[in-house]
């Protein structure tokens, strides 16, 4: 292949040549870049069923009830012997386990690594706690109106990994609004005289995409672009977790390095450089 060819091959992205890059990186990176997400299957299905497993069996133990043989069964119609006003007491004692299992955040960063290599980089700063979401059918407490993150603090550089524990579809699930489409409708919000997040999704609602991702895939987005949720009208329960990665060395903003964010991969180069100081030669 002519180096004009290959370098054609590659996409451009953002304005960049990268023809230093590989062909299944440019793949990942050029949709993400296009449309601010990416479904795709989990790089280790076994850290998924592991950490699937244990919010199920958690779960169980703060209902009073036996571990759950079908673990899918029991997360999708937890609504069945849980009531909404005692959802939120249930949703923090998961929250609290899994947080508390030294082991959940390295397996939670296997489900989807390399994707993160690619899309953040491979230095990388983990949110210290992972978020946990339980929305039952018919529940408008856990409705989550349009927004985006950086509106509310968090720096334009960070990236959501969120995962499904059931299969999630329709008003089940969420929904994103394609990088290819978000910056027109923010950059038209204020001409357009909106009053309420119900009028700003009505709005974008043509453009936006609701996310169909079966148990065993994984989603990256960026927070920079409108997502959200509505009433699930589904007659099962969904589960999902989310957790912010970004770069070690990119802009933080009001959520810091040490406070919401652990560097979780530095490399050796960085560490001895950091560490290095000149010798005195007076």
């Amino acid at each position: 292949m002519s180096q004009e060819a290959q370098t054609g091959r590659h996409a451009d992205i953002a304005g960049l040549t990268n023809e230093f890059w590989r062909d299944d990186e440019t793949e990942l990176a050029s949709q993400f870049m296009r449309d601010g997400y990416v479904i795709q299957p989990t790089e280790c299905h076994k850290s998924l069923d592991r950490i699937r497993d244990f919010i199920a069996d958690t779960a169980a133990s703060l209902l009073k009830q036996p571990p759950p043989q079908d673990k899918a069964h029991f997360l999708n119609t937890i609504h069945e012997i849980v009531s909404i006003d005692e959802l939120n007491e249930l949703r923090l004692g998961v929250i609290r386990a899994m947080n508390a299992a030294s082991w959940v955040r390295p397996a939670y960063l296997r489900t989807a690594r390399r994707a993160l290599e690619i899309v953040v980089g491979n230095e990388l700063a983990m949110q210290l706690r992972i978020n946990a979401s339980i929305q039952m059918p018919g529940d408008s407490s856990s409705v989550l109106p349009v927004h985006a993150d950086v509106w509310s603090g968090d720096s334009p550089y960070e990236i959501v990994l969120w995962i499904p524990y059931v299969n999630v579809f329709r008003t089940k699930s969420m929904f994103i609004l394609p990088s290819s489409k978000d910056h027109e409708h923010q950059q038209n919000m204020k001409a357009s005289g909106l009053k309420s997040a119900e009028e700003l999704l009505e709005m974008i609602r043509p453009d936006v995409k609701w996310l169909d991702i079966p148990y065993g895939h994984v989603l990256l987005f960026t927070q920079n672009v409108l997502h959200g949720n509505v009433l699930n009208k589904e007659e099962t329960t969904r589960w999902s977790t989310n957790c912010r990665f970004k770069s070690v060395f990119s802009p933080y903003h009001d959520k810091k390095l040490g406070e919401f964010f652990e560097p979780v991969i530095v490399r050796p180069a960085t560490r001895l450089g950091a560490r290095y100081n000149l010798p005195s030669l007076t």
